[in-house]
């Protein structure tokens, strides 16, 4: 009975050890974006969100590669969209702020927390509008209760970000159009009490004045 118990015990360390090598094999195949290992292993883990040494899942892995097929897949079998690493990424944040629309259309149909913040007390819209992806920044605003006019750690909106941390040019000033279309609140001020208006103003950012003038803003 005893010899038993052990074999037993052994066997259950084996599958175990066998099951976690598996998940490493799913968020590498996931990192690489090998379509055909992914839908093979997905079947085979035990744990679809394991995680690596950096707190990254199968899916957070596909994410940062915009590997949308490795994406599709790994959503579709439950893998979590709000799942966030060492450095507060989600897939869902991170495809926002990267402007992996694919991506991040998919998190929203599997219940995308829109609420979640990045590691500077963002949501997705904020680095989406920074870094010029209007496309996103219009998809972002179209949805429902998405929380536009969040203000992060350091103090800033959307509107904010993109007439301070930018070079004002074409994309942003379309990024600018979008964000007030989408309702955004243009006279939200900066820690200082400096309104999107007057950082305009004081950056010599002419084109985003003349939006920002145009639509009524304060300051």
């Amino acid at each position: 009975m005893l010899l038993l118990s052990i074999q037993t015990a052994s066997r259950s360390a084996i599958n175990n050890k066998q099951m976690d090598d598996m998940e490493k094999a799913l968020i590498y195949a996931a990192q690489a974006g090998l379509d055909e290992k992914v839908a093979i292993y997905i079947k085979q883990v035990k744990d679809i969100n394991a995680r690596d040494n950096n707190g990254r899942t199968a899916l957070m892995c596909a994410t940062y590669g915009n590997h949308i097929s490795c994406a599709n897949m790994l959503i579709k079998a439950g893998a979590d969209v709000n799942a966030q690493d060492d450095i507060k990424n989600s897939p869902f944040l991170y495809a926002a702020a990267s402007g992996y629309l694919e991506i991040a259309k998919l998190c929203v149909m599997a219940g995308a927390d829109f609420h979640l913040l990045n590691r500077f007390g963002g949501t997705g819209l904020i680095p989406a509008a920074e870094k010029g992806h209007p496309e996103m920044v219009k998809y972002l605003l179209s949805l429902k209760d998405f929380p536009k006019d969040h203000v992060n750690y350091l103090g800033w909106t959307a509107v904010l970000e993109v007439v301070v941390l930018t070079d004002g040019s074409e994309k942003y000033q379309q990024i600018l159009h979008y964000l007030i279309e989408g309702g955004c609140d243009i006279n939200i001020p900066d820690k200082d009490g400096l309104t999107p208006l007057q950082l305009a103003r004081k950056y010599n950012k002419e084109a985003l004045l003349k939006i920002l003038e145009a639509a009524g803003a304060k300051g």
